[in-house]
């Protein structure tokens, strides 16, 4: 009696909310398992995308080192090319490993009919400057055949003049700026400005000139003279390596070496540069080669990458501090 009952008064009530209840929840469960794989397989296909573009994009940046853009293992008769772009730094592109590198491989070059150095800098430090300068000339010991030639763009000046005055020839455009043979070294004094905020300088020091041109410490009269005694040397340090160089070709003027920059046309006059003209016109009328490869070291695409992601900044920083703003720079 109960169970007929219970049958009759409560039909379905074995599986609560019945058999097409079930079946819609069973039904849902399955629906998002399967939303969930897609969105899973969708998931892997557009990171294999991301990663495809991402090789591409290396790819496509380090091709033309792979297809001889440096210069190396390029048959043919050519004029090897060096660039040398930026400040003369060695924490910078144009610093002198780069450069020496790329200059000893085109003369080591058995193809190269003559080696042009394409300069567009400012110039920079002048122990950097020197190394170039030094391996040049050893180069042009080992392979007197082969004349090396500066072209300076926008600006050759300072150490980037220094470096091209070891080359056989100098070419610059009318109005390209060349010369600014001088150096200087500048920094700020914060004495007043600290009395004013009522800030009081505490430093210690073993050795009586350690905190020599201490920025926020009275500037003394000894210790002026003795910093201007240094650049006073590294001039004519510079003026010897230039005078070496480029010879009688210099005007017996002393304003050349006043630190004054002038332009293409001028330093022609003053016998600071050879002639006019752009780095085809050297390579086809005075190297009598037009075909131009370029074995300018090119930093890798990772590098590259760092540098606009800023990474570099920090050994910037670390230089800065380390160097101080009264290093000597050849401007």
């Amino acid at each position: 009696m109960s169970q007929d009952l219970w049958n009759e008064q409560a039909p379905g009530q074995g599986k609560p909310g019945g058999d097409k209840e079930w079946q819609l929840i069973e039904k849902l469960l399955m629906q998002q398992n399967k939303e969930s794989r897609r969105s899973r397989r969708w998931g892997i296909f557009f990171k294999l995308l991301t990663f495809t573009y991402l090789f591409v994009i290396l790819f496509l940046f380090t091709l033309p080192n792979w297809m001889g853009d440096s210069g190396a293992g390029l048959g043919g008769s050519h004029t090897a090319l060096v660039d040398i772009n930026g400040v003369i730094s060695d924490q910078d592109v144009a610093n002198a490993d780069t450069i020496v590198t790329g200059l000893r491989n085109a003369f080591e070059d058995e193809n190269t009919q003559g080696v042009i150095m394409r300069i567009n800098s400012p110039g920079g430090s002048p122990v950097q400057s020197g190394y170039v300068y030094d391996e040049i000339m050893r180069l042009k010991g080992l392979y007197p055949d082969t004349k090396v030639y500066a072209v300076i763009s926008d600006i050759g000046a300072s150490g980037a003049y220094y470096i091209a005055a070891a080359a056989d020839e100098i070419y610059a455009d009318k109005a390209s700026l060349v010369g600014s043979i001088g150096v200087i070294s500048s920094s700020f004094g914060f004495v007043d400005t600290m009395e004013k905020l009522g800030v009081e300088r505490r430093v210690f020091t073993s050795g009586e000139n350690k905190a020599f041109l201490d920025p926020f410490s009275p500037l003394k009269k000894s210790d002026k003279e003795f910093w201007q005694g240094v650049l006073t040397v590294t001039h004519k340090q510079f003026i010897s390596q230039v005078k070496k160089g480029r010879g009688d070709r210099l005007q017996s003027d002393e304003q050349v070496f006043s630190g004054l920059i002038w332009t293409g046309e001028q330093a022609l006059e003053m016998g600071l540069i050879d002639g006019l003209g752009s780095t085809g016109f050297v390579a086809r009328e005075v190297v009598g080669e037009e075909n131009i490869v370029d074995f300018t070291l090119k930093r890798s695409p990772f590098e590259e990458f760092a540098d606009r992601l800023g990474i570099a900044a920090a050994s910037t920083l670390a230089t800065k501090f380390g160097i101080g703003a009264d290093t000597p720079l050849l401007k």
